[in-house]
């Protein structure tokens, strides 16, 4: 099959620190680019479709703890920085 000609853009987007080292790292796992990877799992996610298999959320759960990435999904939407909502 050959690939669907699209048009990317640059884009800069604020990320939490660990879950970007996580990406990097399994976007390097599977030999590719971390845009890549982004776009396959949003395309993914609005299908209702997990981007993952059972061997990759073995791979995920090793990079976190590498990673120290404690989060999880009940953390969405809930994630401050330093300096909002009087956090030092």
């Amino acid at each position: 099959m050959a690939g669907m000609v699209v048009e990317r853009v640059q884009t800069g987007i604020r990320i939490e620190k660990r879950i970007l080292k996580v990406l990097k790292a399994l976007a390097e796992h599977g030999d590719m680019t971390l845009g890549d990877l982004v776009e396959g799992i949003v395309l993914h996610a609005f299908e209702g479709r997990s981007p993952f298999s059972p061997a990759h959320l073995e791979v995920i759960a090793q990079l976190k703890a590498i990673y120290g990435l404690d989060l999880d999904a009940s953390a969405s939407h809930k994630l401050t920085e330093r300096g909002e909502n009087g956090h030092d």
